[in-house]
């Protein structure tokens, strides 16, 4: 009777071992982001930040120069990217805000499918519910210097590796978020820095850029503490690590804004036998992506609900382009010391960004231009510095509060988005096609432009009302 059963029973347990080694070779996935860093500031992208580790893993793996988020906030980006959905398709398009009842996130699908998701650090995203991540402060809160600085974090590493299971961790930094008081600020002089031209040069100025340039250096070091606890588990070969720099920082032409700087973030992914060591890539890639990848580097088909596609193909060496667009807005209403009604929509290519202010005539405001700053005081000296008869003070400040109806800029050339290029005859059909673009996709994602920021503050996390469903 035995002998009956003996060949079903190896066909099962072929079919048990197959499962099993299938399950094995599934990546860990890795995913580090900082906050508010404009990409160009770090030394890996030819910045001034000294970043060690980052300049190592780009030389493990793929560095991309245009990568893009829909959303130049905190909360949009990462609703953004957990979820797939560009932010006014989620109800996640204003700062401090939560997607639509019903709404899934990476959380949900790759736990499903047997991986342990985590989140240790900066949240900024709700409800709980559409973000089921097993949640911790280290990535946060704790001294990469110290010793055994994420104890948590190793023991999520060591438990996936002990139980056979694969784990993806997001590692979500604070800084370099205001205020600037991380890291070692006496590597940088502040009379020696090269301001980015967009800046007015004060000593207020100097100041806050040298303590904003030494919490990219913290940052990185946040990196190194995690990247050596994938190498003591001997992890490192089947993890995939994605590093991003989030939005543009806190000064000026960057966060808060769908300037060029605002939008684009530093990207670097490392893995090894996959990617290929030293590599890079000019493909249009934008955060609403990430997800996608993920699964698809996990073996899972992308649910038709995302926005984002999978880049994979672009990390493998299969393609070298992935998008010809990406898309960007900006909300105020709602955001602290914010203009009530300034929308901003764009888009862009790999050469060129459209911009649409929605209210031209109105003042734009936020944390940076109040007196005292983001806890980061420099604004008002550019101020006084405009006041004095300075021309680029003046220049500068106008340029930020007050802006036309459109937009256009050769970010190429132009990466700081000075020399509007709106009124250029030689690029009227390129800037007909941007907005004919941006209008699709604005009706693609139920965005009606002025009618959706008066709306905005429905979609705090502390407003009351949340009926409508996601679609």
């Amino acid at each position: 009777m035995m002998m009956k059963y003996l060949p079903l029973f190896a066909l099962l347990m072929a079919v048990a071992i197959a499962a099993s080694s299938s399950a094995a070779e599934r990546p860990n996935l890795v995913f580090i982001i900082a906050d508010d860093c404009t990409f160009l500031d770090m030394g890996v992208y030819g910045g001034q930040a000294k970043t060690p580790t980052l300049d190592k893993l780009a030389s493990e793996g793929m560095q991309f120069s245009r990568c893009f988020q829909a959303a130049p906030m905190c909360s949009p980006t990462r609703h953004n990217i957990y979820t797939g959905i560009y932010p006014v398709k989620s109800g996640a398009w204003p700062n401090h805000t939560r997607v639509y009842p019903g709404t899934k996130s990476i959380a949900h699908y790759l736990g499903e499918a047997g991986y342990r998701v985590a989140l240790s650090g900066k949240t900024h995203i709700g409800p709980r519910t559409s973000f089921p991540f097993e949640y911790s402060k280290e990535f946060r809160s704790t001294d990469p210097s110290a010793d055994d600085p994420y104890p948590i974090l190793e023991e999520l590493i060591t438990d996936s590796k002990t139980g056979g299971k694969p784990f993806c961790l997001f590692a979500c930094s604070n800084q370099p978020h205001t205020p600037y008081d991380k890291g070692d600020v006496s590597a940088y002089d502040p009379a020696e820095l090269t301001l980015p031209p967009t800046f007015v040069d004060t000593p207020n100025t100097r100041q806050e850029y040298a303590k904003y340039l030494a919490e990219i250096t913290y940052f990185d070091a946040q990196c190194a503490a995690l990247l050596k606890l994938l190498d003591k588990h001997d992890l490192a070969k089947n993890t995939l690590v994605m590093v991003v720099s989030e939005q543009g920082s806190g000064f000026p032409f960057a966060k808060w804004t769908c300037f060029e700087l605002g939008l684009t973030s530093g990207m670097i992914v490392r893995w090894p036998g996959t990617v290929a060591a030293g590599s890079k890539s000019n493909a249009l890639v934008e955060y609403v992506d990430v997800t996608p990848t993920f699964l698809d580097a996990a073996g899972i088909e992308t649910p038709d609900t995302m926005d984002g596609r999978s880049f994979l193909p672009v990390l493998t060496g299969e393609r070298a382009e992935h998008k010809q667009y990406t898309f960007g807005l900006q909300t105020t209403r709602g955001i602290g010391q914010g203009s009530e009604n300034f929308g901003v929509r764009s888009a862009g290519t790999k050469t060129h960004r459209y911009i649409r202010n929605l209210n031209p005539t109105e003042t734009f405001k936020n944390f940076v231009t109040r007196p005292g700053g983001d806890k980061a005081d420099f604004w008002m000296s550019w101020i006084e510095k405009a006041k004095a008869g300075d021309a680029h003070a003046l220049a500068m400040t106008e340029k930020y509060q007050h802006r036309p109806a459109e937009e256009l800029y050769d970010v190429e050339k132009d990466p700081h988005c000075l020399n509007n290029l709106i009124d250029d005859p030689m690029l009227a059909e390129l800037k007909d096609d941007l907005s004919t673009r941006l209008d699709a996709w604005m009706k693609s994602q139920g965005d009606e432009g002025a009618a959706t920021e008066a709306l905005a503050h429905t979609r705090k996390s502390k407003f009351k009302e949340n009926k409508r469903p996601i679609r």
